[in-house]
């Protein structure tokens, strides 16, 4: 089904300024040809033109609130920008301290192993465990946290 190129026109039109470089010449053809879009165009233009015209002035109320809502929300970015940073620190400290300790830890266990008498992959996989296991059950905590969190923020905005 071909569109009808007059609603085509005038959903060109209705874009404006939004208009694309290469749509611009085709509506221009239409409406050279087009008295009936033509003038639905001039229309269009005239109630665009009255409306910017029109001054807008907001109630006090309205500038108050709107200004108490920025504030607010700049203190929540502000306030999420610090806890980032902080968040970023303690990477920093995990870090550092994984790349300091793994070494020792893994030695520890070598010699554990070999004390206990096991095979190398009982005490590499006690390692792995010990190692990942508080990893695996403080996300498992902050996941459980963070739905939560989530669920009851959703009951309170309805």
């Amino acid at each position: 089904m071909t569109p009808n190129p007059h609603d085509e026109a005038r959903q060109m039109i209705a874009l404006g300024e939004g208009l694309s470089d290469g749509e611009q010449p085709r509506l221009q053809a239409h409406l050279n040809e087009c008295e009936a879009c033509r003038h639905y165009a001039e229309a269009a233009n005239a109630v665009v033109l009255a409306l910017r015209s029109l001054p807008l002035a907001a109630d006090a109320r309205l500038v108050r609130a709107t200004q108490t809502r920025v504030r607010f929300h700049a203190a929540r970015l502000r306030e999420t920008r610090e806890r980032m940073w902080l968040v970023g620190l303690a990477c920093l400290g995990v870090g550092l301290s994984a790349t300091l300790t793994v070494p020792l830890a893994w030695r520890l266990f070598a010699w554990v192993g070999e004390w206990a008498g096991v095979s190398n992959w009982v005490w590499q996989a006690g390692f792995a465990f010990v190692w990942i296991a508080p990893a695996l059950v403080a996300s498992a905590l902050l996941l459980a946290r963070g739905t939560h969190l989530a669920s009851n923020g959703e009951k309170h905005r309805r």
